[in-house]
């Protein structure tokens, strides 16, 4: 089973990054190797560009004797890819992506899902096309609907009373028992993210800004990064589990302002 996840992690991040390479003309991803304590690592792959101000692919492949987190004890072993996109321009929203599978001493599960929010710059017609994509890759399966609320729950800035974004799919523990149903589901997600993102790029990377629009986008970053350091289970489970702070800190945004 391990295997089969690994090859699609791998498959999924390299064309993630060979697709987000041709959006910038002259700039490609720094890869950069890390070694966890206890067992196995993983690779950061940063881009700094015209058309991304940062973004960050990465992939983590770890094990331990004992799990993080108390849902769960004993040895484990966490593998997933993890991206953020924080754009140049103000117009073009950031995205997340994460899909993740875990073993410990007596289960597994999958997780992940992938979210959209505008830096101050709501456009009715990428928000429709980013849901539907998500709606048809998983209406195989009947769970749209509940991912999507599980994004309006997860997403959530209670100080700020309101959603980070505009939504997406999320989705964590899922094991029906039946792996190989679940596997695609899971793949099934990552596989449908470039579709929902690519085109609202290709629309907006271009489009002109001002200053005004840009110190909005700064002010709006400040709450992706409140959330990001305060209540996402990510960020908790590398620091937790001892990862590399710069692979989890990636998700942080590279200028903005309260």
């Amino acid at each position: 089973m391990r295997s089969g996840v690994l090859e699609f992690l791998q498959n999924l991040r390299a064309e993630i990054i060979h697709e987000f390479e041709k959006l910038e003309s002259s700039h490609k991803f720094q890869k950069t190797v890390w070694s966890h304590h206890t067992g196995g690592g993983g690779e950061m792959a940063v881009l700094r560009g015209q058309v991304f101000e940062k973004t960050a692919v990465n992939w983590s492949g770890v094990s331990g004797d004992v799990f993080p987190l108390s849902e769960a004890k004993g040895p484990y072993f966490a593998t997933g890819v993890s991206l953020i996109t924080h754009m140049s321009n103000p117009h073009a929203p950031t995205v997340h992506m994460n899909i993740r599978y875990i073993e410990t001493a007596d289960r597994h599960w999958f997780g992940g899902g992938y979210d959209l929010t505008p830096m101050g710059f709501v456009y009715e017609e990428d928000k429709d096309h980013f849901h539907n994509s998500a709606r048809k890759a998983l209406e195989p399966f009947g769970v749209y609907a509940e991912f999507a609320q599980n994004a309006r729950e997860y997403f959530y800035i209670p100080h700020r009373k309101k959603e980070r974004g505009v939504g997406g799919i999320f989705f964590d523990h899922l094991n029906s028992g039946d792996f190989e149903r679940d596997f695609t589901l899971w793949q099934a997600v990552g596989g449908s993210f470039l579709g929902a993102i690519l085109p609202i790029y290709h629309r907006r990377i271009s489009q002109s800004f001002s200053g005004s629009e840009r110190e909005k986008q700064l002010e709006m970053r400040a709450h992706y990064a409140e959330f990001n350091l305060l209540y996402d289970r990510g960020t908790k489970f590398g620091f937790q589990s001892g990862g590399n702070p710069e692979a989890i800190l990636c998700s942080m945004p590279p200028l903005l302002k309260w």
